[in-house]
């Protein structure tokens, strides 16, 4: 379905092979097709040359098209070569190729309420109006919208009911590594999410839905699953005697070595400490981190991550997700570094930053790969800081 977020630049065919139920789900299948893959100016124009994408069993036909015999021009050719390079090869880059971390929990959950983070729920942030139609053959039938009432949401989820829907999503995350009893886990979950909705770590803005019971329970109910979330991390992190990372049977280790040659149009530049022949920038923010890596006294070595396959997996909202972190860096220590780029942070990416230190004393503990660790750039001026800390 592609629903997350896409930034392939280089989609030339788009062929639909199902049944499209709307305009939008067309538009938005569309516009996967619709990213530029060059951004230089033709000097003869002063613009940018036509870029085309083909696409077949798409109901799309609102918008206008360009006319002409023949079929469209192919889209123009990337003209930069990204690929490892042969003569490079001091600069290469090993890490542990992880398909996930096992955990082995105490058999007594406990929960720190004086260590629990706080888990804030804005009222402001809820839809408060909601429509529902009934599906008939796939298809909601407008004709029979109704509005739910909140109210209802109110009086048909008690307090219990969150409590125990609660406990068993968190249940449902940590039952495939638990080692113990299934039910004696459960009824330990149930004591432990019971103990933190009770308590002071929910903050709820405005404080008016704090003081009435039945709209704070309106509030936590529309945000079970940030509850969920959040509760989960904290009874996991406290409570995991050891991690275990299990390596891929087939492809243990990767490296630098391992990326396939690929071709870009962006803004990028040659390297000089990267096995990897050019970087490629998103941002200016990244060009000069990457300017700073190469020249830097501290590191040996150093790749950013595309392309590379470097993933670090994490759970967000119940689905597992894939995170790419922005560097990877061998510093003239013998240590790794993963860095990261991040200006304004948002749950998800503090929920990354905590599966990714979890990775780090994963692998820090296996030994085998050398000593990891991590860090965030907060601006481009204090990467030399960070790299000499």
């Amino acid at each position: 379905m592609l629903s997350e977020g896409w930034d392939v630049k280089t989609v030339t065919h788009i062929m639909g092979l199902r049944a499209f139920s709307s305009q939008l789900l067309c538009e938005q299948v569309v516009g996967r097709g619709l990213r530029r893959t060059s951004y230089e100016v033709n000097r003869t124009t002063g613009l940018f040359d036509a870029e085309y994408v083909n696409i077949f069993g798409v109901p799309f036909t609102f918008l206008p098209h360009e006319g002409g015999e023949g079929p469209p021009p192919p889209p123009p050719q990337p003209k930069i070569k990204i690929e490892p390079v042969v003569e490079k090869e001091q600069y290469e880059i090993r890490w542990a190729n992880i398909v996930r971390i096992d955990h082995v929990f105490k058999p007594a959950l406990q929960l720190d309420m004086n260590a629990v983070k706080p888990l804030d729920l804005d009222a402001y942030n809820n839809a408060t109006l909601a429509d529902l139609a009934p599906i008939v053959e796939g298809k909601p039938d407008v004709t029979k919208i109704s509005p739910i009432n909140l109210d209802e949401l109110g009086q048909k989820y008690r307090m219990q009911k969150i409590v125990f829907e609660t406990a068993r999503d968190v249940y449902d995350q940590m039952k495939p590594t638990w080692k113990g009893n299934k039910e004696y886990l459960l009824a330990q979950l149930i004591r432990q999410v019971e103990r933190f909705i009770a308590s002071d770590k929910i903050h709820i803005s405005p404080p008016l839905f704090t003081q009435d019971e039945a709209r704070r329970r309106i509030l936590i109910t529309l945000n079970m699953p940030k509850l969920v979330q959040h509760i989960w991390e904290a009874i996991r992190f406290e409570n995991t005697e050891s991690i275990a990372p299990v390596l891929a049977a087939d492809n243990p280790i990767r490296s630098t070595s391992d990326m396939q040659t690929w071709y870009m149009g962006r803004p990028c530049e040659r390297t000089k400490k990267s096995h990897i022949n050019h970087c490629v920038f998103d941002s200016t923010w990244e060009a000069s981190e990457a300017f700073e890596l190469d020249r830097n006294p501290n590191v040996e070595a150093w790749v950013k991550n595309d392309h590379l396959g470097f993933e670090v997996l994490y759970v967000f909202k119940g689905v597992v997700r894939k995170y790419r972190p922005d560097f990877i860096i061998r510093l003239k220590s013998g240590d790794f570094m993963i860095l990261e780029t991040k200006g304004q942070d948002t749950h998800q990416d503090k929920t990354k930053r905590e599966f990714l230190d979890e990775w780090i004393k994963a692998v820090n503990q296996r030994g085998g790969f050398g000593t990891w660790r991590w860090a965030v750039s907060r601006n481009p001026a204090d990467v030399t800081g960070i790299l000499s800390s």
